[in-house]
């Protein structure tokens, strides 16, 4: 039997005991027949029984969760028998994947290339432009206020910026003074999309340094081509100013920006990141035997490589001559560590031709993890160079970590995922598919789950040395998912803590809510777990390691 049939049914089987139940009743609750049907819903679409989710979002509209009524069963059996005739007829439009190596999560083409900060309160655009950019490959960040755009925009530094002049604590125009000096300085294009485009404001807004202004409402494809033409203008900026030209590396200053922005970010967040600095074995020799076009062709070919041999996030860097920097974000030193070999051991088995010679050239490296007591551009440095000199001493062609020589224990990279959903059959289905779940970079996944938001807050779930998502459904019986929130955002550090909330398609003012409140995503039920697990480790790289 596969794992999607297998669930379904489990969902046919708990919601015929379900209706026996309450059939042996007198009466039922409104509320409880609501909470039902809602989660129903959710797990019908997820597993793939489309017909079944229709019905129960269509028989969601007569009852309410706020309601004390309670119904009798002649009242309640004609809205909701039709359902048992309906499992087996559905047709599977988007089911879930039968087996987790299904879901490629690492792979090039389901990472975003690029990020957009979103600020609009227009929760149906806002909606709507992330759907329309997610699938042109861009990830969207969200902001409902310019309080909390400002903070995703220092935080995050994104790629670009699409900004509405009328928000519910500022105006766009104060939002604009307050980053236009520094998005300037990064390059980072401001689009305005605002319902507001009289000649003086869209005149003001392009003399602030806006690269354009577009009024609502949107013409999708004209915009989405827009956005496009000016990630391609961003592209060709990006290549004039920081690109090596002969080895299409980063060049030295691009290097020395990329170690300003992860040091500072790790001081405000703790993310960790590795820095390894590479140098040709023998280099000068192979100049002064075969020339040095040859050595251009081998440094080209080196830089080619590693290029094709490391992640989007990844940085990679000509530090001078025939020394290469390479920064990994997000990553530890032991798993740079498995990077670097792997790329060593390609490298090493690659033939040059010259002279009618056949030559071959390799590397050394050291690698050092940024940390509290050396979190400064020369110290890291320093300490990549000092390993660097002894892969050289030990014999050249590997590659050393700096803790080798000073050794420090490190603490095991663990993540913890806890499922909050009051819907025991989709907190099953979930918590199964992340204890299969092995995103990069992160050593071990826990994954714990609870019934209601008064459970979990109650239980003794947070230490301050781990890292955490919460799955957050938004209707619970006792504390709803908004409640839940609160009192998360209010009672622990942002920096451990990622919220994603679940919520259903209609329930538009708890996404505002949510992400006024500080969540940082929402997936809308019924959601396919392949979308779930990208976009859980999609925010794991950004924003907990």
């Amino acid at each position: 039997m596969t794992t999607t049939r297998k669930y379904k049914e489990l969902v046919e089987q708990r919601t015929r005991q379900t209706l026996e139940k309450w059939a042996g009743q007198q009466s039922v609750g409104e509320r409880e027949i609501y909470r039902f049907l809602h989660n129903l819903k959710g797990t019908a679409g997820t597993v793939g029984l489309d017909v079944v989710e229709q019905f129960a979002g269509s028989a969601q509209l007569y009852f309410s969760d706020h309601s004390d009524k309670v119904w009798l069963e002649a009242e309640w059996r004609e809205v909701l028998f039709p359902l048992l005739g309906l499992f087996g007829r559905e047709e599977s439009t988007g089911a879930v994947p039968d087996t987790a190596h299904e879901v490629s999560l690492s792979d090039g083409t389901i990472q975003q290339k690029y990020e957009i900060l979103l600020v609009d309160d227009d929760v149906e655009l806002v909606a709507f432009l992330r759907e329309s950019l997610e699938r042109q490959s861009y990830y969207v960040n969200i902001a409902m206020s310019a309080e909390r755009g400002l903070k995703l925009f220092y935080e995050s530094r994104p790629d670009m910026i699409l900004l509405d002049i009328l928000l519910p604590d500022q105006s766009g125009i104060d939002v604009l003074h307050q980053i236009i000096g520094k998005a300037k300085k990064e390059r980072i294009p401001i689009i305005i999309i605002s319902g507001e485009y009289s000649k003086d404001i869209q005149l003001y807004a392009y003399s602030l340094g806006v690269m354009d202004y577009l009024p609502k409402p949107v013409d999708i494809d004209l915009f989405l081509m827009l956005i496009k033409n000016r990630f391609e203008l961003k592209k060709e900026w990006q290549k004039s100013i920081i690109i090596d030209e002969l080895t299409g590396a980063f060049n030295r200053k691009y290097f020395n920006q990329t170690m300003k922005q992860l040091i500072s970010d790790f001081r405000r967040t703790e993310r960790t990141f590795s820095l390894a600095l590479m140098d040709l074995d023998h280099f000068k020799q192979i100049n002064d035997t075969y020339g040095h076009l040859v050595g251009d062709e081998v440094l080209q070919t080196f830089s080619e490589l590693v290029r094709g041999s490391i992640r989007v996030e990844d940085t990679f860097c000509r530090y001078g001559g025939e020394e290469f920097a390479l920064f990994m974000p997000n990553t530890p030193a032991d798993s740079a560590l498995l990077v670097v070999e792997r790329i060593q051991r390609q490298f090493a088995g690659m033939d040059f031709q010259a002279k009618h010679e056949q030559f071959r050239v390799t590397f050394s490296c050291g690698i050092t993890e940024i940390r509290v007591t050396r979190d400064d551009p020369k110290a890291l440095i320093g300490d990549a160079d000092q390993a660097l000199y002894a892969s050289k001493h030990a014999g050249r062609n590997q590659t050393t970590l700096y803790d080798d020589y000073l050794p420090v224990g490190k603490a095991e990279k663990l993540l913890k995922v806890i499922m909050v959903d009051d819907d025991a059959l989709m907190r099953r289905i979930v918590v199964q598919q992340f204890m299969e779940w092995k995103p990069e970079n992160i050593s071990r996944v826990e994954v714990t789950s609870f019934e209601s938001g008064v459970r979990f807050l109650q239980s003794d779930w947070y230490s301050p040395d781990d890292k955490y998502i919460v799955l957050l459904d938004g209707v619970m019986p006792g504390l709803d998912g908004l409640e839940v929130l609160e009192q998360l955002r209010g009672r622990y550090p942002e920096i451990n803590l990622l919220v994603i909330m679940l919520t259903g398609r209609n329930e538009q003012q708890d996404i505002i809510h949510a992400l006024q409140m500080g969540a940082d995503d929402y997936i809308i039920k019924p959601f396919h777990l392949p979308e779930l697990l990208i976009r859980v480790e999609r925010l794991a790289h950004r924003f907990l390691f």
